[in-house]
């Protein structure tokens, strides 16, 4: 029963943050769902023209991270936070006008300036809302709720996949718009956040400055990439290469969905300070990196074997994949400071946008290209980011102001 007690947020502003976010990935899940049958079946768009308008949105809505961070910042998060979130929902019912190209990219690329808007304010509001310690299990809460929330919205898209009319398109791309909507303004029950004070250093994009900060964040751009790994690499892979039936790449989804609703809190465990994130992201990098050398293996093995291989890929990459949410949370939040967290929340938030973006053309070229190589390249590149994140969040710490908090040591297992 304590453990079933676990899952549940507990009450007060972590809970209004998961119910908002599970509206709001809910909306998401929906659009992933539908779009891309949406643009190319019914709006008529052709699919390379559909990702060069992901693409460029994508770009768009990076740059644009730490400038609203620094607006949450300056403005104070919440209200920040609630009228980015509003917009990108409303913005996301603009999807079901959209009749060509043109259109298109307009409307995905202010959706996804709005979304990369929302994340980063947010990042700032959590971090005015909770203590210190507090910000990790917070988001694991966050992430848990996310992967519910997504697998609901598909399994809601799904009905205007059945249906397959323009109008089901339409009404379920606005129904997700609206829940987005909804998710923003339940904000309003969050207690408000003042603004960084005028003549701080928070009035100054002082994160362009901060090397430590950015090797961290780098580091995390090649550990995000274990993201695209699952979803772009590993189907290609089951098909191409293995003898495993071309079902279990489904099921490998739902034990990694299934895994994170129930273990990301637990997993989280740890890594509220800087010096457990580092060690996360240390054995994050070797179960990544132990992944991608059972992925590899797979390949031409008898069917069973090669299943039982991918499942035991699939768990150790999940495994990896909660100590590096975790652990890129404490060290994105703990080496921030306080009076800046909007404009660090962006730029972290890049990092990550950046990892997701240039992998689906790393996976192209190494994996589909190269074969197992190319797993062995992608793993030792995990192993060198997980290494390497102790020792850059020593750098980090010493050239932050020391407290109790953040100076045990970071080189412990």
């Amino acid at each position: 029963m304590s453990y079933l007690r676990e899952l549940i947020p507990p009450p007060g502003p972590v809970r209004v943050l998961c119910l908002s976010n599970l509206a709001k990935t809910v909306g998401n899940g929906v659009f992933m769902a539908v779009s891309i049958l949406f643009f190319t079946r019914t709006a008529g768009i052709p699919a390379g023209e559909v990702g060069l308008a992901l693409t460029i949105g994508g770009v768009l809505g990076m740059a644009a991270s730490v400038p609203a961070g620094q607006a949450a910042d300056l403005l104070g998060p919440r209200n920040t936070t609630i009228v980015f979130m509003c917009l990108q929902g409303a913005l996301m019912c603009c999807y079901a006008f959209v009749g060509g190209f043109v259109t298109l990219l307009v409307a995905t690329s202010l959706v996804l300036i709005a979304e990369s808007a929302t994340d980063a304010a947010r990042g700032a509001l959590i971090a005015g809302i909770t203590r210190p310690e507090e910000r990790v299990r917070a988001w694991s809460y966050l992430r848990s709720i996310s992967n519910l929330g997504v697998s609901l919205g598909a399994v809601a898209g799904g009905v205007g996949l059945h249906f397959d009319t323009r109008t089901a398109y339409i009404s379920v791309l606005i129904g997700g718009g609206l829940l987005v909507i909804g998710a923003g303004l339940a904000y309003f029950r969050l207690p408000s956040v003042p603004p960084a004070p005028a003549q701080s250093e928070g009035a100054r994009l002082v994160v362009l400055r901060d090397k430590p900060y950015a090797t961290i964040s780098l580091l995390n751009a090649v550990l995000t990439m274990n993201t695209v790994i699952l979803t772009v690499a590993l189907p290609l892979w089951i098909i191409q290469q293995t003898k495993a039936p071309a079902w279990l790449y489904s099921a490998l989804l739902l034990l990694n969905t299934v895994t994170v609703v129930l273990l990301q809190v637990r997993t989280s465990k740890g890594s509220d300070l800087p010096p457990g994130g580092a060690k996360a992201l240390r054995r994050s990098g070797f179960l990544l990196a132990a992944c991608c050398a059972l992925f590899a293996l797979a390949a031409g093995q008898p069917t069973w074997l090669a299943v039982l291989i991918l499942v035991a890929g699939a768990l150790a990459h999940v495994f990896g994949e909660m100590l590096w949410s975790a652990g890129s949370w404490s060290l994105s939040f703990g080496l921030a400071p306080e009076h800046a967290q909007g404009q660090y929340q962006g730029f972290f938030g890049m990092s990550t946008q950046f990892g997701t973006m240039v992998t689906p053309v790393l996976v192209t070229g190494l994996i589909v290209g190269v074969g197992q190589l190319g797993w062995l390249i992608f793993g030792v590149a995990m192993i060198v980011a997980g290494v390497s994140a102790p020792s850059a969040t020593r750098w980090a710490l010493r050239t932050r102001q020391p407290s109790a908090s953040t100076t045990e040591s970071v080189t412990g297992a």
